[in-house]
């Protein structure tokens, strides 16, 4: 779960009269692995360093031409991206360019592409040794770069350009980041309860639905689910019990299908799909009423965060547009697509190792008088891999995106290159964290790849904007939540074994993610 921009001014005006309401209601606009803390720094006003995590000129391998050509203007980038979309698919189109070219690194063009990005042209980095480069703040600037080569419209975000979007140089960066921080520490207390409060709902719901059609569909009850449990544990907000009642995930789609539509594949006939949304912007105000809803939830139940984001020079409307966008999109958004490809990979994984999963995580929690805890999940050494695991195999957000502060060599398994000062780098993460010169098995979803010695591979996990083994600083673009999202996943490992010894699922494709539909759940028999 990240430039150009054909713009709707006459709408911008709509967006920013998203204002702080006169009114109480809102308006109707290493290599051991530390434990997971819900405060991510202790001292988050003090930039850490950039990660160290590109090479060093000069190089002693080989300098070699970066291959590859961006073809003859708007034709070219058209044929990529039907190639990339259609013809061949997005995992074959990179595989046929890395043979045809015999190198991991190589020039393309990424969609969307005409009308929407006048500059689709990239180079591309997919090993393991050269996609680092991107989280290198020193060597790269990430500023409007989250969705790639285009930027939706800030109309999608009250007229700001929100966290995601700002490079750490900007001024504005450090402090909203640190608001985030703040968040995550002021509500740590409440995740773990809501955590299983929310969960508890979707089990019993997946079993109704079970019970009453011999399947049900996990992405929809996830969505509810997840969406509750932010709303529950960092706004202390119950959805159900305001006006927004049910109805926030389905608000949250719609948006992030204007956000994102150039970049996705909705299975749509395919030249209608390709001539319209990967061709020409949806207009911001067709989503103008669902966004105001979601923005009036969040204002009128984010009152100490707005307030401490006063403090910090942030107005509260900015902070609500920013707080709003990092749950909705950066966290539900990573939730939605990450906990179905864990059901997934824990689904075909099979009854072994099911039970195993099963027997360590009920033994922990018996020892811990039944309750769940941060400490307790740590002596689960099996559970903690399994999550690392899917998060290397099938990272949350698999597109990363950076353009060259300086002239650069960059380095594959293989040999050099010169990047020019102002070209765009993209990197595909999936092809860097399933890279088989850095992993065995690489494409085999391993549970146990990373207990004991095999935590030291976890500086190769980079499904956060920076290697496993790194924090998050006012001064990186590592995801602010690494660690929150690394707690969820382990928790949703554990509350899915105490309740079932085993699960099938029947697993198809969706725009974001897997679909997964749950064909079977055995309670827990001991």
């Amino acid at each position: 779960m990240a430039s150009s921009s054909l713009a709707f001014p006459s709408l911008q005006t709509q967006f920013q009269s998203l204002k702080k309401p006169s009114s109480p209601k809102p308006s109707t606009l290493r290599f051991s692995v530390r434990p997971i803390r819900a405060s991510i720094s202790e001292n988050p006003s003090v930039p850490g360093p950039p990660a160290t995590v590109s090479p060093s000129e000069p190089t002693k391998l080989p300098i070699r031409k970066i291959p590859g050509d961006h073809g003859i203007p708007l034709i070219g980038p058209f044929k990529d991206r039907m190639d990339y979309f259609y013809n061949q698919g997005r995992d074959e189109y990179f595989k046929s360019k890395i043979q045809k070219y015999r190198s991991t690194v190589f020039r393309a063009n990424m969609p969307p592409g005409p009308f929407i990005a006048p500059n689709p042209q990239v180079v591309v980095l997919l090993d393991g040794k050269s996609f680092p480069v991107l989280f290198d703040v020193t060597k790269v600037e990430k500023k409007d770069l989250f969705t790639g080569t285009f930027m939706p419209s800030t109309e999608l975000t009250g007229g700001y350009r929100v966290l995601s979007y700002l490079d750490p140089s900007e001024p504005k960066h450090a402090k909203l980041k640190q608001l985030m921080f703040y968040l995550l520490k002021s509500r740590r207390d409440h995740v773990i309860p809501e955590f299983n409060a929310s969960y508890t709902e979707l089990f019993m719901s997946l079993e109704k639905n079970l019970a009453l059609g011999g399947k049900a569909s996990f992405g929809e009850a996830n969505d509810q689910a997840a969406f509750n449990f932010l709303a529950r544990s960092w706004f202390g907000t119950d959805p159900a019990e305001t006006t927004l009642g049910l109805d926030g995930p389905g608000l949250v789609s719609k948006w992030v299908l204007f956000n994102l539509g150039p970049v996705l594949k909705l299975g749509l006939p395919k030249y209608l799909e390709d001539l319209t949304v990967h061709s020409f912007r949806l207009p911001p105000s067709l989503i103008k009423k669902s966004y105001q809803r979601l923005y009036d939830f969040f204002y009128a139940s984010s009152g100490f965060l707005l307030d401490e984001a006063e403090n910090l020079g942030i107005s509260r409307e900015e902070a609500c547009h920013n707080l709003l966008f990092t749950t909705c999109f950066n966290s539900f958004g990573g939730m939605r697509i990450l906990f179905p490809n864990m059901m997934k990979w824990l689904g075909r994984a099979g009854t072994k190792l099911h039970a195993r999963l099963a027997e360590e995580i009920r033994s922990v929690v018996r020892s811990n008088d039944g309750s769940i805890t941060m400490r307790g999940m740590e002596e689960m050494p099996l559970m903690k891999s399994v999550v690392y695991e899917a998060l290397r195999i099938e990272p949350p957000v698999s597109l990363q995106f950076g353009r060259a502060k300086r002239d650069l060599i960059i380095e594959s398994h293989d040999a050099a290159f010169e990047v020019k000062e102002g070209e765009m780098l993209f990197g595909f993460q999936p092809f860097a964290t399933k890279d088989p010169k850095i992993f065995t098995q690489a494409e085999e979803f391993v549970p146990d790849r990373f207990i004991g010695e095999g935590e030291k591979m976890l500086e190769h996990v980079l499904w956060s904007n920076g290697p496993e083994t790194e924090e998050p600083t006012l001064g990186n673009k590592q995801c602010a939540g690494k660690d929150f999202v690394v707690l969820v996943s382990r928790l949703f490992v554990v509350e899915l074994f105490l309740r079932y010894d085993s699960f099938e699922v029947e697993v198809g494709t969706s725009p974001l993610g897997a679909a997964v539909t749950v064909t079977s759940l055995r309670r827990a028999s001991f």
